[in-house]
């Protein structure tokens, strides 16, 4: 017996889809070598050895998105789900400021962000787990700030 959602659809079905598409993206990571750090702060810095393999992937990333959205959202929904979940906000305020900061210091001090630290903890060094449980810590600790404001 499978489980159903609002729309009828089978949760199996679509954790099987993210699932494949995790491991697709995961996969990419690791090809591209975007899962090591260095490759990353070698894009970062600019004054130094400076890396480009990053604004590659970036720009296949957005080329794909490109094309892909054009099709995907013609569509009236998804094929496993009720509707297409597009955020609707375009406004620049505080919060979206500091956290692209913080996101962005992360970032350059570690040489990792959440898609590449995940992939990366197969590879069982203790940089990814390390920066992982860190990144889980900090939404942790928002959730409960963010609670008492």
């Amino acid at each position: 017996m499978t489980m159903q959602n609002v729309s009828g659809q089978s949760t199996l079905a679509q954790n099987l889809v993210a699932l494949g598409a995790g491991l697709l993206f995961g996969l990419g990571l690791a090809v591209s070598q975007m899962i090591d750090p260095q490759r990353v702060i070698g894009f970062l810095d600019l004054a130094g050895q400076w890396d480009p393999t990053l604004a590659f992937v970036m720009g296949g990333a957005v080329l794909v998105t490109l094309i892909a959205f054009r099709f995907v959202l013609k569509r009236p929904g998804p094929l496993l789900g009720g509707k297409f979940w597009v955020p609707t906000r375009n406004d620049i305020d505080r919060p979206l400021v500091l956290g692209a900061a913080l996101f962005g210091i992360g970032w350059g001090l570690g040489g990792y962000c959440p898609g590449p630290a995940i992939a990366s903890l197969g590879l069982g060094s203790a940089n990814p787990i390390l920066f992982v449980v860190a990144m889980i810590a900090g939404s942790l600790a928002y959730g409960v700030i963010n609670r008492s404001v």
